[in-house]
């Protein structure tokens, strides 16, 4: 059970950290074009007692200064667990985790965003087809929603019209194996021709065709990669690339590196998260790949660490270099900014969100002096504001 933190009310009674150290040089593997101004983080939670949340929470983020100023709870809602923005920036989706809503069940709901104030204001709810939705993404053209549900095992497809409203799934798969199946995450190919889903109960990756002009999903062929049994996938990241995908087993504390041409998936390595003396119980639980490709994030919770590895660009095959304290427990969600400069940790059982810089030559994280309390934080998404 994790221990019960401040009240929002009083977060915003506190003085936010913020980052002491002097700003650093320009870094040359930041384009000019890369944007550096203020942005709004979007923070979803976990409601459900014991925790003191109440929804999505907003700051505005300084990413010269990592200064990290909140804006309070921008929109109230139930076990928003993840949260993720539109291409352009206009709107906001949100997963709505066992809603407890027996006339409903659990949704995907949309918002549009102000960009002077970081406020949000509800479009409107659509079912996410299954119980324990836990993740929304968005294809790379921004036209169509996608999510998966835990305790059901389903994977659902949805429109997202020009006024950021989100249409009923026309497309829902239900998984079936010889286990229960557990839907964790996906993650949508660069070109929005393909989606990948880890199904954690039932140990594969299924890949699927997408059509976002004829707004049509389908299996590819094979439908999907096994991987040993009981490992446990969770969450993916593909290569900027799309050479190779990357997930991260829950159970096993492990990456598994696959093979990309198309549809089809061929696993090449498994890479442990933890040091090799650790000898406690440990699950991970997001993945990360930073913006060039470079460098490849995991949380483990357990060992409250965040794995760091570099990425070979050419065999795509990953190598080990550090664990980094999580600054608090059970880190669960991690994000890079889009200024490929911070590491956002959400530390769930920890109810805080650590700020860590990226060494943008070697990957290695170093404490931005930034945390801010958020009673068991959720998923994070990062945009630009005005």
């Amino acid at each position: 059970m994790f221990r019960k933190t401040l009240a929002f009310t009083a977060l915003l009674s506190l003085t936010w950290w913020h980052a002491t150290e002097p700003a650093q040089g320009a870094d040359p593997a930041v384009s000019p074009q890369t944007p550096m101004g203020d942005y709004f983080v979007y923070i979803g939670s976990y409601t459900a007692a014991p925790s003191t949340s109440k929804g999505i929470y907003g700051f505005r983020f300084d990413s010269k200064t990592g200064a990290m100023a909140p804006l309070g709870l921008v929109a109230e809602a139930v076990n928003p667990a993840h949260v993720w923005p539109s291409p352009s920036g206009r709107f906001l989706y949100a997963v709505n985790w066992q809603t407890g809503d027996k006339t409903n069940g659990d949704v995907v709901s949309a918002y549009s965003i102000d960009h002077k104030t970081g406020g949000l204001v509800l479009l409107n709810k659509v079912s996410a087809h299954g119980d324990a939705a836990n993740q929304v993404v968005l294809d790379p053209s921004g036209k169509v929603a996608a999510t998966v549900t835990f305790k059901t095992g389903t994977f659902s497809a949805m429109p997202i019209e020009p006024d950021g409203r989100l249409g009923e799934a026309f497309y829902v798969d239900q998984h079936a194996g010889p286990r229960a199946p557990h839907a964790h995450g996906l993650v949508f190919s660069k070109d929005g021709q393909f989606a990948y889903v880890a199904e954690l109960g039932l140990d594969r990756v299924y890949s699927y065709h997408l059509d976002v002009a004829r707004r049509t999903m389908a299996p590819c062929d094979p439908p999907y990669a096994e991987v040993k049994s009981g490992s446990g996938p969770r969450r993916l990241q593909l290569q900027p690339n799309g050479k190779f995908l990357y997930v991260n087993m829950e159970t096993i504390s492990t990456v598994s590196v696959f093979e990309v041409n198309g549809g089809a998936l061929k696993e090449i390595q498994s890479i442990s998260t933890l040091p090799a003396d650790f000898q406690g119980s440990n699950t991970t639980a997001e993945i990360q790949i930073d913006r060039t490709g470079r460098f490849l994030y995991v949380s483990n919770r357990g060992h409250d660490s965040i794995a760091m590895y570099e990425v070979d660009p050419v065999k795509g095959i990953l190598k080990m270099v550090e664990t980094f304290p999580s600054l608090g427990k059970t880190p669960r969600n991690l994000k890079v900014d889009p200024t490929n400069q911070y590491l956002f940790v959400g530390n769930q059982g920890g109810e805080n969100v650590v700020l860590f810089r990226i060494d943008r030559q070697t990957g290695r994280l170093t404490p931005a002096n930034v945390q801010v309390p958020i009673s068991q934080p959720g998923g994070i998404a990062v945009v630009k504001a005005e």
